[in-house]
């Protein structure tokens, strides 16, 4: 990745408020033709949503995308709509005990109407807050409760069974932050009682550990800042066996979206424990270790995003694609969605940008030079929103907001348009969804409104 200059938040508002422009649209027309006996929208073909039928876990994604639109626009019509299909649909999200998603789905939306109605965005009845406080509740532990003991600590496994920590989950924890922040705890066997903070704490240590690598020749292929997709634990005993990938090319190269999600969770769940008071962390070895550890994570996938993205900050799906050979010298110049040997994954780019905003932002707060990260995050934000550009999609027949991004490529699962040999030109709730977030966050950096958090101020 090259940054070619230096750029603000203020800078980015033009092509900010055309993105939340033509993001209207597309959350209406998605309303509008969406049948919910489909389920949860998940990606495009040719321009329009499909379902895959699959956990769902795309479903907070859609009306969350209208919680943000209202938060960026004041347009009630969309804080409506937000509101309506949580109470109506989000419901058996709430105690799914089969997946790790929570965090998606529900800090998308009971926590974004929960955090609106604390900042007094709109008008809340104080059963409405307590409403949002109990689902929020409710999901932290029912999230908890999906738990594999390992040696000094455990993790909650994806929805492959309890052998199975994915990194996509680090960004689940939100989940177990908001149920501990509103002074909720686990109630497991015989009553015993179990600490959401103490889960939290121990899963991110399990995925530092495990899923991130350092350069400490940990493997044949340990790189600082790579991640796997998947560790594999012996679940009779919880030893480590080994790495894996389901989305990825294989189990030692990097998924692009993995490392994406761990560069935001950890930075994201850096800046919650900032909230907590020392003593709180005093079981998990004190501030200054979990600090510690927790940091250098964010720090070493930042820092590899940032070496396997193309000039332009967008990444290819996978750091070892086969057919990236074919493309050359591909991270010197901008990345190339229309060449026939591997798709990029847009979705991968507006994950990580709120990342490296966020850890840029926290290292600055911190006295310390984070310029090089809030940088990294505005360049490809820049790339993204430019109408101009090959991204943003300003075709108002299509659904999407972002254009090429890529669910599963292993699978097969997305959309190869006629004449192509790869994926290319769709969109996915994900990657539409956080790219409004991280246009949010830009937003009131720019207005110098407050700071925007999962957990509030």
């Amino acid at each position: 990745m090259l940054i070619d200059r230096t750029r603000t938040p203020a800078e980015l508002l033009p092509k900010i408020t055309r993105l939340f422009e033509l993001s209207a649209a597309k959350i209406h027309a998605i309303e509008h033709t969406w049948r919910p006996e489909d389920g949860a929208p998940v990606f495009t073909v040719d321009g329009r949503y499909r379902a895959r039928g699959w956990t769902e876990w795309t479903q907070g994604f859609q009306f969350g995308s209208a919680l943000l639109q209202f938060d960026a626009t004041g347009a009630e019509e969309f804080l409506d709509l937000g509101r309506t299909r949580t109470l109506e649909r989000m419901a058996p999200h709430l105690t799914h005990a089969g997946v790790h998603d929570h965090g998606f789905n529900n800090v998308s939306t009971y926590g974004n109407l929960w955090r609106l109605a604390r900042e007094r965005r709109f008008e809340a009845a104080e059963w409405e807050v307590r409403f949002y406080e109990l689902a929020l509740k409710v999901s932290g532990a029912v999230q908890a409760r999906r738990w594999t003991p390992i040696p000094g600590g455990g993790f909650i496994h994806s929805f492959n069974g309890a052998h199975s920590l994915f990194v996509d989950t680090i960004r689940s924890l939100r989940a177990l932050a908001l149920s501990h922040r509103l002074g909720h705890r686990l109630s497991d066997e015989q009553d015993r009682q179990v600490s959401l903070l103490d889960r939290l704490i121990q899963h991110a240590s399990a995925t530092a550990e495990w899923n991130v690598y350092y350069g400490d020749h940990r493997d044949a292929y340990d790189v600082r800042g790579r991640t796997a997709h998947e560790s594999l634990f012996n679940a009779a005993n919880g030893s480590y066996r080994g790495p894996s990938s389901q989305q990825g090319y294989s189990p030692f190269t990097t998924w692009a979206r993995g490392l994406a999600w761990a560069v935001l969770g950890f930075a994201e769940q850096i800046e919650f424990l900032e909230t907590l008071a020392d003593t709180e962390l005093d079981a998990a070895g004190g501030r200054v270790e979990v600090d510690r550890w927790m940091g250098n994570a964010g720090s070493a996938t930042a820092d590899y995003y940032m070496a396997i993205a193309a000039s332009d900050g967008i990444p290819y799906w996978d750091s070892g694609a086969p057919g990236l050979e074919a493309l050359g010298d591909w991270g010197s110049r901008p990345a190339d969605p229309f060449n026939d040997h591997e798709p990029v994954d847009s979705s991968a780019a507006a994950i990580a940008a709120q990342g490296l905003l966020r850890l840029g932002h926290l290292i600055q707060n911190r006295g310390g030079d984070g310029g090089r990260y809030q940088q990294a995050g505005l360049h490809i934000l820049d790339t993204l929103f430019d109408p101009s550009g090959p991204y943003l999609a300003t075709d108002p027949k299509h659904e999407g907001l972002i254009l090429h991004s890529i669910y599963h490529r292993p699978n097969n699962w997305d959309h190869v348009p006629h004449g192509s040999r790869i994926p290319r030109g769709e969109s996915s709730q994900w990657g539409d969804y956080h790219a409004r977030e991280a246009a949010l966050y830009v937003l009131r950096l720019a207005r110098d409104e407050p700071y925007l958090t999962f957990f509030g101020r």
